[in-house]
């Protein structure tokens, strides 16, 4: 059985097994670097608010993922966001019916394009390089997509689920999400994501898809003035 204490600090176990090429080191304090995602996470209370303010001068809003973290006294105080972790165990068995494909440096104005339709705030110039990203095009548009983003030696998160409000109710993201955590699995490790408590339209369709929802994380927002 593996072990899924990381997924209680996903963030820190991504950028310490992983993705530590793409680690901005303050010791017991870490964050991905500003161009690829806006995610930091902590071992030692003590110690966060003295990376906090030096990440602060590095990039204007950014997250602290797990719990509160100790802010300096420069920055006001955290926006707390509540998400939900959901786990999956078992192959989706869905129907894929469209043709996706995995999206390279040649589709990536589409790929932003799509993107600020979403959640810009959350996808850096980079964040398309963490992992492999797919998407279905329709008349040369690209009107879904998904991708893969933490990443642990066992665990990879599946990411910007995003379709292009013309083309909902389609089920491109259902087949999206099975293609995604099908080639998830075909590398002997589990899929899991992250989605606000809020969002009950998603959370009903990973649910359907198979995904258990595995704790709550809070996600702290940090904001410079």
């Amino acid at each position: 059985m593996i072990n899924e204490d990381v997924l209680d600090n996903p963030v820190w176990f991504s950028l310490t097994e992983t993705h530590y090429k793409n680690c901005m080191d303050y010791g017991n304090v870490k964050f991905y670097q500003t161009d690829y995602t806006p995610f930091g996470a902590f071992v030692k209370y003590e110690d966060t608010a003295q990376a906090i303010e030096k990440h602060s001068k590095l990039i204007k809003d950014f997250f602290i993922v797990g719990n509160k973290p100790k802010m300096p006294p420069t920055l006001n105080p955290p926006i707390k966001y509540v998400g939900l972790q959901m786990i999956l165990y078992n192959k989706i068995d869905y129907p894929i019916t469209e043709n996706i494909i995995e999206l390279d440096d040649s589709h990536y104005e589409d790929l932003i394009r799509l993107i600020k339709l979403a959640y810009p705030e959350y996808f850096k110039a980079k964040t398309n390089t963490l992992g492999r990203y797919y998407g279905i095009y329709k008349n040369k548009r690209l009107v879904a997509i998904t991708g893969e983003r933490m990443q642990t030696k066992n665990f990879t998160e599946i990411s910007a689920v995003i379709t292009h409000p013309d083309h909902s109710g389609n089920g491109y993201a259902k087949q999206l999400i099975t293609h995604t955590s099908k080639n998830i699995f075909e590398k002997n490790k589990t899929p899991f994501l992250h989605v606000d408590e809020t969002n009950l339209g998603p959370i009903n369709l990973y649910k359907k898809l198979g995904f258990i929802t595995r704790r709550k994380l809070k996600f702290w927002k940090i904001s410079r003035d």
